[in-house]
C-alpha cells in the first residue's frame, strides 16, 4: 500500500521529540508554536537545494540529509544565532523508503546534535527539491551582519579554504588522488560553525559564511559595507591536498571560487582580535580600495571571479 503525504511525516520525520521550551507545538497542526523570550530576535534563513545542481544525482541519501540541514545552519551561525528549529519541505518524484529513512537519520542526527526542533513542513510530489527554512535566536541588537565592516579591520575566517571545492573536482571525476577523502568529507558532511558563530558575536564587525567562494562571499561585505579588501595570498589556510592541486593544474583561483565550505569569514579590528579564543586564520584587510583584491608574490590584482549565480546563463 503507497504510504500518505501524513504517513511519511509520521514515520520518518515525527519521530524527534520536541526539545526546545520556546517550542510550545510542533508537528502535527496547521502551524508550529513558538514562545519567544524578551530581549532576543528571531533569525530566519531558507535554502534550497536541487538534484542535479545542488547535489549530483545518486547523491548519498544520509549524507544529503545532514548537507540540507547543515547549511541553513551555517546562515544563522554567520549571524550569530543559536539554532532554535526548522520547517522541512520536500518534493519527492516517488516515495522510496529506504531512501527516506536514510535522509532523515543524516537530517535528524544533525539536528539532535544542536538541539534543534524540526517543527513541521511539507511534502509533494515533483523533481526533486528540498528545502528548510531554519530559525535562530540572537540577543537583540547584536547580529552579526555583512554592512558593518570598518577600514583598518583584518579579514579572517575560520578553518581551511577549497576543501570542499577540491572534493567537487574528485566528485565529478576531473581530479583524481590518493588522499581525497576529507575533502569529498567536507563537499558531502560540511559542518556548521555554530560555536565559531556564537564566540563572534561579541567581537567581528561584519561575518559571512563562505557558501558561494570566498571572492564572492567577501565581495558582498565590501559592497554592502562600501569598502574594499585586500587578501593575502601567502595567508590562505590551504590543505596539503589543496596545494598539490594548484600545483599539478594550475588553477590557484579554485579555493577562492569554489562554494561550499561552509567557514566563516569576518572582519574584526586589531584590538579586538587579541582576545578572540577561537581558531582562525588572518588572510587580509579591509581598506579604501574597490572590490575584493589578492596580492601574490608582490603583485595586487582584482578578483573577478564570481561564485554561483542561478539564471546566471
Amino acid at each position: 500500500m503507497a504510504v500518505s503525504e501524513f504517513g511519511l511525516i509520521e514515520r520518518y520525520f515525527k519521530q524527534q521529540t520536541v526539545n526546545n521550551p520556546t517550542t510550545r507545538l510542533g508537528i502535527g497542526d496547521d502551524c508550529a508554536l513558538l514562545s519567544i523570550p524578551a530581549g532576543v530576535e528571531l533569525a530566519l534563513t531558507t535554502d534550497t537545494m536541487v538534484e542535479n545542481i545542488h547535489f549530483l544525482a545518486n547523491a548519498n541519501p544520509e549524507w544529503l540529509g545532514h548537507k540540507l540541514l547543515a547549511v541553513n545552519l551555517s546562515d544563522l551561525a554567520s549571524m550569530g544565532a543559536k539554532p532554535l528549529s526548522v520547517l522541512l519541505a520536500l518534493t519527492l518524484p516517488s516515495v522510496d523508503e529506504q531512501w527516506l529513512s536514510r535522509f532523515a537519520q543524516g537530517f535528524l542526527n544533525l539536528a539532535r546534535r544542536y538541539n534543534v526542533d524540526l517543527i513541521g513542513g511539507d511534502t509533494t510530489a515533483g523533481a526533486l527539491t528540498l528545502t528548510v527554512q531554519a530559525l535562530g535566536l540572537v540577543p537583540a541588537n547584536t547580529a552579526m551582519k555583512r554592512s558593518t565592516a570598518q577600514i583598518g579591520d583584518l579579514v579572517c575566517m575560520t578553518g581551511l579554504l577549497g576543501e570542499a571545492g577540491l572534493g567537487l573536482k574528485i566528485a565529478q571525476g576531473h581530479y583524481t588522488c590518493a588522499d581525497g577523502e576529507a575533502a569529498l568529507a567536507r563537499l558531502h558532511r560540511p559542518e556548521p560553525q555554530i560555536a565559531a558563530g556564537l564566540a563572534l558575536r561579541e567581537f567581528a564587525s561584519a561575518c559571512i559564511d563562505i557558501s558561494d567562494g570566498l571572492a564572492a562571499d567577501l565581495g558582498h561585505i565590501a559592497a554592502q559595507s562600501g569598502v574594499g579588501a585586500c587578501l593575502e595570498w601567502a595567508c590562505l589556510p590551504l590543505s596539503p591536498q589543496v596545494k598539490h592541486y594548484i600545483a599539478t593544474t594550475g588553477d590557484w583561483q579554485m579555493p577562492l571560487g569554489a562554494g561550499d565550505d561552509y567557514e566563516l569569514c569576518f572582519t574584526i579590528s586589531p584590538a579586538k582580535l587579541k582576545s578572540l579564543a577561537i581558531p582562525y586564520t588572518q588572510i587580509g584587510i579591509i581598506d579604501q580600495g574597490d572590490g575584493v583584491r589578492i596580492t601574490q608574490s608582490g603583485s595586487t590584482q582584482p578578483l573577478s571571479r564570481q561564485g554561483y549565480e542561478h539564471f546566471s546563463q
